[in-house]
């Protein structure tokens, strides 16, 4: 519960301090995550599940929510190994590790079955993609999702 409300507390002010006046200025905000990460994360892998997340989303955020919300799928092994070879590329060791990312591996299928299950309830927000191919493949698709959302040709 902890970990959740410093979540909850840092995503409350960044809104009030990034987002919101940027979105005031009409600008187009990019964030790398939000909301549907701790309903993930909190929710899912730590099982607190969607409820309490729901609320305080509600209570500090204002119930705002992306336009579009990209959710790159892969399966639980493929993504655990992405992450460590990136540590691993940062020169990074096991022992620097995260907390997150030194979760089993039932703790990660929790968190993409939350994801999942995000996706199914809100079909006009959140894009899946999959992110099982290479890089280039994986940006064709969150970039047919952008277009689509924006109603943009010829972006690439």
């Amino acid at each position: 519960m902890a970990e959740l409300a410093l979540m909850f507390a840092s995503r409350a002010q960044h809104i009030r301090e990034v987002i919101q006046p940027a979105l005031d200025a009409g600008q187009i905000v990019l964030c790398d995550r939000f909301t549907d990460s701790s309903e993930a994360y909190q929710g899912g892998g730590r099982k607190l599940g969607s409820k309490p997340i729901l609320e305080l989303h509600r209570i500090l955020c204002g119930n705002m929510q992306p336009d579009l919300t990209i959710l790159m799928d892969s399966d639980v092994a493929t993504s655990v190994e992405r992450a460590r070879r990136r540590n691993k590329q940062k020169g990074k060791t096991e022992t620097d590790e995260n907390r997150f990312e030194q979760e089993s591996r039932a703790f990660f299928g929790r968190v993409r079955h939350a994801y999942l299950e995000i996706a199914k309830r809100e079909p006009k927000r959140v894009a899946l993609v999959n992110a099982r191919g290479t890089p280039g493949q994986t940006h064709k698709e969150i970039m047919r999702a952008v277009k689509a959302k924006l109603k943009l040709q010829g972006l690439s």
